[in-house]
């Protein structure tokens, strides 16, 4: 699914874990011979589309005691929303694709089927073959809540054109913060409206996930390590938010509002540099732009954010439990986990399938796909898995905007919005 990172603060209003519903709306039956259907719910557009609908169709084919219906139930925050409301009604979808920053909200839901005793069963499933940062966002306190779904992380892409233009060697693995600071105040021609780095600032999530590498690659943390305090307004906080104050006072940073307009930007060449995701890449393949990918540049390390999205599983009855568990197996097995990538330019959510003979077509499709491969080795952190985040989320996302809109200092903002995480973590279950 492309990445789209709304505004999630709406989660938490929600009342996830009074939702318990009704008893099984599925089929009574637990005989392993009785023929099961059960229904996923997905919020996909594009080539997505076509892959889930025609891999559904493949295993429906090969499993005849099975049949998977395949329904679009929308993204963003509406796709939890119609979950909720489905699971009051007593008729929820058997697995539904959810956001992985919605795991805390959800996993203490009635319905929700947790799977550690399924894996635990199962070796051929093999669970640590799904990256760290995959199998981090899926368990939510011990209880593993989904499977993955997507993986993805942010690496720097940028324009070859620009680079030479401006006589500049192209970013290597070691460049630095130092580096990346640099080449950007060089590529920023104001004349032209040509800036060497965008930003997105609408001070949702998309901002917030940027920023969070950052505070990683200065060596920060989130929050402390038992959870209860904020820990970004640190040395390495502060290094992060000057760094984008001094690139915003060089005007050598487009803020994109959210409207995305920085793809079309860098692939006409107005943008040299960009922090994103695979998500991009198709649209910067069509721009026809001359573009390379890299790893993030470092100050401590080249610590990367990963956004992995589950599938979840609701309990409709053992039979249908049984069903979808097959599905799911089926759908993120090796060899159709690469059918998929192939088909859709997302990264393999299993390191083994880059093991796969098939590994190389891929990466022929996605010219530069291999470095976001890679680059999950740099995403050993993971965004908190609690009920809080998105208010943290929002906080942050403001702290960010008010920087690069030289409306406030960074100390002054690392401060504020410490105190305002710190109020919301002293509420006991938050």
């Amino acid at each position: 699914m492309k990445r789209t990172l709304t505004a999630i603060a709406a989660i938490t209003t929600l009342a996830l874990t009074g939702c318990g519903g009704s008893s099984s709306s599925g089929s009574s039956s637990t005989g392993s011979s009785a023929h099961q259907t059960i229904t996923v719910w997905e919020g996909y557009t594009g080539v997505e589309t076509t892959a889930i609908k025609a891999l559904a169709k493949q295993f429906n084919a090969s499993h005849p005691n099975t049949t998977v219906e395949v329904q679009f139930s929308g993204n963003s925050d509406y796709a939890l929303q119609k979950v909720l409301a489905a699971i009051a009604g007593g008729k929820p979808p058997d697995i539904a694709y959810l956001y992985g920053s919605w795991a805390p909200n959800i996993a203490s839901n009635s319905k929700v089927v947790t799977l550690n005793s399924m894996i635990e069963s199962d070796p051929s499933f093999n669970w640590n073959d799904f990256w760290p940062s995959e199998r981090a966002v899926a368990t939510v306190n011990g209880k593993i809540v989904g499977v993955p779904a997507l993986v993805d992380n942010l690496a720097l892409v940028y324009n070859k054109k620009l680079f030479a233009k401006a006589g500049l060697s192209a970013p290597t693995a070691s460049w630095t913060w130092s580096d990346f600071e640099g080449a950007a105040v060089k590529l920023t021609e104001p004349a032209s409206k040509q800036f060497g780095w965008a930003y997105v600032n609408d001070g949702s999530e998309d901002t917030v996930w940027r920023y969070w590498a950052m505070l990683w690659q200065a060596g920060g943390s989130i929050l402390n390590a038992a959870g209860s305090q904020a820990a970004f307004d640190s040395p390495a906080g502060l290094k992060a938010l000057e760094l984008l104050q001094r690139l915003t006072r060089q005007h050598a940073i487009y803020l994109d509002n959210g409207s995305n307009n920085y793809r079309s930007l860098f692939g006409s060449g107005h943008i040299a540099m960009l922090w994103t995701g695979p998500w991009d890449l198709a649209e910067i393949i069509n721009e026809k732009a001359s573009y390379g990918v890299q790893v993030l540049p470092a100050e401590a390390n080249h610590q990367t954010i990963s956004g992995p999205d589950n599938w979840v599983m609701f309990d409709n009855g053992e039979a249908r439990k049984k069903a979808s568990w097959e599905f799911l197996k089926w759908l993120t097995s090796p060899q159709i986990d690469l059918k998929w990538a192939t088909m859709t330019g997302d990264l393999p959510i299993r390191e083994s399938v880059t093991k796969l003979p098939g590994y190389a077509k891929f990466l022929a499709k996605y010219p530069g796909i291999g470095t976001w491969v890679q680059n999950l080795g740099n995403a050993t952190q993971a965004r908190p898995s609690i009920i809080a985040y998105p208010k943290i989320s929002t906080i942050i996302g403001q702290m960010v905007q008010s920087v690069l809109l030289g409306q406030s200092e960074p100390k002054q903002a690392l401060s504020s919005a410490a105190q305002q995480v710190n109020a919301i973590l002293a509420v006991p279950g938050a």
